[in-house]
């Protein structure tokens, strides 16, 4: 946590920050193009935001994207929110707010975590429904994980797996998972409170997907989880963000996975992204 402090404590990272946070996923050369900045200054302000993990990277061609990665502002937010009165913190709240907040022209949700496990595990818990029961707000996925099949959704331990329309993508075993994402349910517009009317306009937005990146780490794994392919101004987005009051989206769910992995207890009351 001292290099989350001590990379935000720099004017200049913050300005990347904030070139980030008005549009994510850019390269180097659209970094130094937006900021009076030398290639050499931004590459060693980017090192250290990605040391500290405030940045993320993912490969486009032979482009590396940088994105904002919301993961240690949720560090500090349940280190110190949750201690001193919330009003007092609102500082950090709107920081958290600010990176998890993406363009809406253009949005991706990319989130890096490490968990103190191992691929073969953490690969188990993403796949197996006696894992992601627990920390998915007691709905298990269901599917032999083979490209082109369903990812059926179990909402309960006797009932029956329901097909919402999700399709695995890619399967490559302790390295990458892919799959297409559902569109909202009626459930969803009753959790959000929506009317039949607002439920059929959210339908309209075309199927997102989200890919899991498993790299080792030491004795931890670096899990990026890049969920993309979102209408504009998306609506879903914004569900599995964490933007949408009620929705805890995919940073609560990765925290509910990684303490269920490390401590062998999810976090309480952890619900399902989107």
């Amino acid at each position: 946590m001292d290099e989350v402090f001590r990379a935000l404590a720099d004017p200049s990272r913050r300005r990347l920050l904030d070139s980030l946070n008005v549009r994510n996923g850019q390269s180097l050369r659209e970094l130094c193009a937006g900021l009076d900045m030398t290639r050499q200054s931004v590459s060693k302000h980017l090192a250290v935001l990605e040391a500290a993990g405030l940045v993320t990277t993912t490969r486009r061609g032979r482009e590396k994207l940088h994105h904002l990665n919301a993961a240690p502002i949720n560090a500090v937010a349940d280190r110190w929110i949750g201690r001193y009165h919330r009003e007092r913190a609102r500082a950090l709240a709107d920081l958290q707010t600010a990176l998890e907040r993406e363009p809406m022209e253009n949005p991706t949700f990319v989130y890096t975590t490490y968990i103190r496990t191992t691929p073969e595990r953490l690969w188990r818990a993403l796949i197996e429904p006696e894992f992601t029961r627990r920390y998915w707000g007691g709905v298990a996925l269901v599917s032999d994980w083979r490209v082109g099949s369903p990812v059926l959704w179990q909402d309960a331990p006797d009932a029956e797996p329901k097909d919402i329309g999700q399709r695995v993508l890619v399967a490559e075993p302790y390295r990458r998972l892919s799959y297409s994402w559902h569109s909202f349910q009626p459930e969803h517009a009753a959790h959000f409170g929506w009317s039949d009317e607002a439920l059929t306009e959210r339908l309209r937005e075309r199927r997102s997907k989200v890919t899991f990146d498993l790299v080792p780490h030491g004795e931890a794994v670096r899990l990026t989880v890049t969920h993309d392919d979102f209408s504009p101004d998306s609506e879903m987005h914004r569900a599995i963000s964490g933007q949408l009051d009620g929705s805890g989206g995919w940073p609560e769910l990765l925290a509910s996975l990684k303490s269920l992995l490390e401590t062998g207890a999810p976090l309480p009351e952890a619900v399902p992204a989107g």
